[in-house]
């Protein structure tokens, strides 16, 4: 699975790309996941409020911080 963070860099972006690092460390899977900190490819996406979590393609969260349990749910379903 692609999995992008996606944010300009803030303070709750870097929460955010740490607790999909550790989501993903967790439960042992080996997903591509990268940050995404351009404007224009944030704009792109269709995500007006960062931070934002795109799992292959589909905006899952936009606009907060979630827990690391909700991250793993949605890396699970």
């Amino acid at each position: 699975m692609q999995i992008k963070v996606l944010g300009p860099g803030c303070t709750n972006c870097k929460k955010l790309y740490k607790l999909v690092q550790d989501a993903v460390k967790e439960l042992g899977r080996d997903d591509e996941i990268i940050y995404v900190t351009d404007m224009a490819e944030i704009a792109m996406a269709g995500v007006m409020r960062t931070p934002a979590l795109i799992m292959d393609g589909q905006v899952k969260i936009s606009g907060r911080v979630p827990k690391l349990e909700e991250i793993k749910a949605l890396l699970n379903s």
